[in-house]
């Protein structure tokens, strides 16, 4: 059984960081695709950035700057370094995991963590 654990939301001042970090346990091999998503109250979840196995990364043109996205292989973890965070990017982040089970190739879901903006 796969899971992902997530970790690091918590309550900011604008301007302030917070780092994410998701850990994925069991049979997973062959990690392709790691991403976080954003789903932020009354809207769509959408992506903040994702990163391939050859170190290839994506980010939403909001978030370009301010945030990185990195991985360990080793370990199975993605993570999202967020800096100068402002209100807007307060919203529960989700991991994302794309990788092999068995045979298949299958997409897991972090349970999600809450990161909040606010003086």
């Amino acid at each position: 059984q796969v899971q992902l654990v997530e970790s690091g939301g918590g309550l900011v001042q604008p301007g302030g960081s917070l780092e994410l970090s998701c850990a994925a346990s069991g049979s997973i091999f062959d990690i392709n695709r790691m991403g976080w998503y954003r789903q932020a109250s009354g809207k769509e979840r959408e992506l903040v950035a994702v990163i391939t196995s050859d170190g290839n990364t994506n980010y939403a043109e909001s978030v370009k700057g301010r945030f990185t996205i990195a991985r360990d292989n080793a370990e199975n973890t993605v993570y999202l370094q967020m800096n100068m965070l402002k209100p807007e990017d307060t919203a529960v982040y989700y991991c994302q995991i794309h990788g092999r089970v068995g045979i298949d190739m299958r997409l897991y879901w972090g349970q999600g963590t809450q990161v909040t903006v606010s003086s």
